[in-house]
This record gives structure tokens, C-alpha cells and sequence, in this order.
């Protein structure tokens, strides 16, 4: 078991092929602390998903794997652990893509969340009330088949789902893809609660660098899976670099202008 003092996950300097062929990841760092909101940004394709699923450990059914570096989560070494293990440990990812189980109820979907627990039906009674409270209108639909749910009900249950297992640390892959801004709001007041109230650490892979920074405490830039820079929340919104090419902040002409003369795998982070 490790100490507070050092970080809850360390990625050190990662190389992750697929299929021997292609380097999507290179000599990638990062690391999360106890308790922290660390935001990891990138436009499309720059390898931050890839990322996750290196740390889950879920590479290998898309024919990926670490080649190079550690991964550590709490003290100890994971990245040859199996995914179930990780779970376990109390790391829960959620993929990109709202993965509901459509053909089950939403309050089906949550309870499988909790499988791998061992501590009674009353527990697991009071985890589902605790999602219903930070979700209410999950409580509204919870016996309606998830995949009539909208996109963004479906994102709220695949986090409920994970916060079922009582993680410690949640990685989020792009939490805000197709929401509505008001939706993304809830989403990320909901992960501060969790991060104040319940000291539950986070990884979040996001493109809207706007919203992802406001929340975390510190973030890692990715561009063509390597870090390119990284530090507090507060000195990457200051950085001049990521104000005007990702942030529309600064710079000259319009903020539209600017939106329109940025390549389209980068437009996104404006909103």
C-alpha cells in the first residue's frame, strides 16, 4: 500500500503498439495523485483513449499492448494484471460510447456494477439510493430498458454503473461527447461532489479542454500520443499555446474566426 505522498496511478513512459505495426502511444507519463481531477486532453486521435485502455488493461482484444514502460496503481504494478483484477483493486473505467446494456432496465444496468461486491443486499441497496440522489432522473426511468434512454441518461448510467463497484479511481473517457452543455455541467458538478465529498480520484479523457479545466486540478496535453505539456489546471488556461489554439481566448479576429481557421479535430475543444 502506498503513501499519500505519492500518486495514486503513475504511467511511466508507455509505448503502446497495435498489432506490432502501428506506435500510438510514445514514451507516454503521467500521474494521478490521491484525491485528485486529473484532465487528459487531446483532439480526436491523439492516443488518449488508447491511454485509458492501457491502464485498464484492456489492450489485448484489439490486438494492442504496453511495449514499453510501467503502470502502477497504488504501490503496485498493474499493467500485466488481469482487467477483472483491476476492478477489484477498486479501478473502474467508463468507455467512451454510453456501453449500456440496452435490453436491461437502467436499475438492471446498476446492479451489475456491483457484482464483484461482497458486502449484502442493504449495501448495495444504499449504493443504488446514493446514484438516484446524484442522478434523480435515472429514479424517474430506472424501469425503462436503457436503450430508449437519451444520450445523456445513458451517460449518467454507465457512470452510476461504475460508481456501483465503489471504486476508488474512475477513469472517464470523453464524459461530454454529444451532450448538451447543460448535461455536461451536471456531469462534471457530479464528479467534483464525488472528488470533495468521497475523496474518488479521476482520469478524464477529454476533448472539451473548456469544461475539463475548470473541473481538474491538473492536466496532460496530448498531441500524436505524446505528452506535450502538462501542469495545473490554472497554468495550462494561461498557457498561450493552449488559450489560442484550443481555447479561443486570446489572439487576433473574432472567436468565430478563429473556430473556423482551426483544423475540424480541434473545433470541438471551443465548445
Amino acid at each position: 500500500m502506498s503513501q499519500n505522498h505519492e500518486p495514486l496511478l503513475a504511467v511511466n513512459a508507455i509505448d503502446v503498439m497495435y498489432g506490432r505495426l502501428a506506435l500510438v502511444l510514445k514514451s507516454l507519463s503521467l500521474n494521478v495523485p490521491h484525491r485528485g481531477v486529473v484532465a487528459l486532453l487531446g483532439a480526436n486521435g491523439a492516443g488518449k483513449t488508447t491511454a485509458l485502455k492501457a491502464i485498464a488493461n484492456l489492450l489485448r482484444s484489439e490486438r494492442g499492448e504496453v511495449t514499453k514502460g510501467t503502470i502502477y496503481y497504488d504501490g503496485a504494478r498493474i499493467d500485466h494484471r488481469d482487467p477483472s483484477e483491476l476492478a477489484s483493486l477498486g479501478l473502474s473505467l467508463v468507455m467512451e460510447g454510453r456501453h449500456c446494456f440496452s435490453t436491461l432496465s437502467v436499475e438492471e444496468n446498476l446492479r451489475i456494477g456491483a457484482f464483484s461486491r461482497r458486502d449484502g443486499h442493504h449495501a448495495i441497496a444504499s449504493s443504488l439510493d446514493r446514484i438516484y440522489a446524484m442522478f434523480p432522473r435515472l429514479k424517474e426511468r430506472r424501469r425503462s430498458a436503457a436503450g430508449l434512454l437519451s444520450g445523456g441518461e445513458q451517460q449518467m448510467c454507465v457512470i452510476g454503473r461504475a460508481l456501483m463497484a465503489r471504486p476508488r479511481m474512475v477513469l472517464l473517457d470523453e464524459p461530454s461527447m454529444g451532450l448538451a452543455p447543460m448535461l455536461v455541467e451536471d456531469i462534471f458538478r457530479s464528479i467534483k461532489r464525488l472528488n470533495d465529498d468521497e475523496d474518488m480520484t479521476f482520469l478524464i479523457a477529454e476533448q472539451n479542454a473548456s469544461i475539463a479545466l475548470r473541473y481538474a486540478t491538473h492536466g496532460y496535453l496530448i498531441e500524436n500520443g505524446r505528452v506535450v505539456r502538462d501542469g495545473t489546471a490554472a497554468t495550462l488556461m494561461a498557457t498561450s499555446e493552449i488559450r489560442t489554439s484550443y481555447l479561443g481566448l486570446s489572439g487576433e479576429g473574432s472567436r468565430d474566426h478563429l473556430v473556423a481557421s482551426l483544423p475540424r479535430s480541434r473545433r470541438r475543444w471551443l465548445s
